[in-house]
């Protein structure tokens, strides 16, 4: 019987073991969406302009990575449910809360607003959970889905980059783009059911798009 090589290590070297190269690319994903999340939180304390267009920067750098991790995963042939679970973890982070926090320092503060925001979070979480679910089912045998059930959680850098565009052109705040309905403190700014359309979008089963 050969002997474990791993008997007698601390559990975080087997674990170290298990990472492959995509998975650092994945890391980088997560890195850039918590840098987004702090560069969102500098700019409501500083107001500079510059550490908003940085924060709304991550998201198109996170994409990158994204992209990447899963095409370097399919060319070594290095699958994991480790990869897996990453994937979707950096994801709700680049994809799902770096997107609403960026909205909230751009002005989406109301009571409504907030409701949006959340709501679409948790329906990234839940798309993602699902996904990882049925990805075995979906995929039928082979190495990849054929299609995906609802959008792809990075789908949101499109709503980030009219967040980005709003912030260069001065709408934003005060001057927030269409707007506000003023309802107490139930306010919603037209904007926020951007949101609420992706995150709909997002848990929808009757939208499938082709995985390419």
């Amino acid at each position: 019987m050969r002997d474990n090589p791993d008997a007698g290590k601390p559990r975080h070297f087997s674990m170290l073991r298990e990472f492959h190269l995509a998975d650092f690319f994945t890391l980088g994903n997560a890195a850039c969406g918590v840098g987004a999340v702090f560069l969102s939180m500098l700019y409501m304390a500083s107001g500079s302009i510059v550490q908003f267009m940085w924060a709304a920067a991550m998201a198109p750098a996170a994409f990158l990575f994204d992209v990447l991790d899963g095409r370097i995963a399919r060319w070594r042939q290095q699958h994991s449910a480790l990869g897996r679970e990453l994937d979707s973890l950096a994801d709700i982070i680049s994809f799902g809360l770096a997107p609403a926090a960026l909205a909230f320092a751009a002005g989406l503060r109301g009571g409504l607003d907030v409701i949006a925001l959340v709501f679409f979070v948790c329906c990234g979480v839940s798309r993602l959970a699902r996904y990882n679910v049925t990805a075995e089912d979906l995929s039928d045998g082979a190495d990849k889905v054929a299609y995906f059930e609802g959008t792809p959680i990075p789908t949101s850098v499109l709503i980030t980059a009219v967040l980005a565009w709003m912030g260069w052109s001065g709408q934003i705040g005060s001057n927030m783009l269409g707007g506000v309905w003023n309802a107490g403190n139930w306010a919603l700014h037209p904007l926020a059911l951007l949101f609420v359309l992706s995150g709909s979008l997002m848990i929808s089963k009757t939208v499938r798009i082709p995985k390419l």
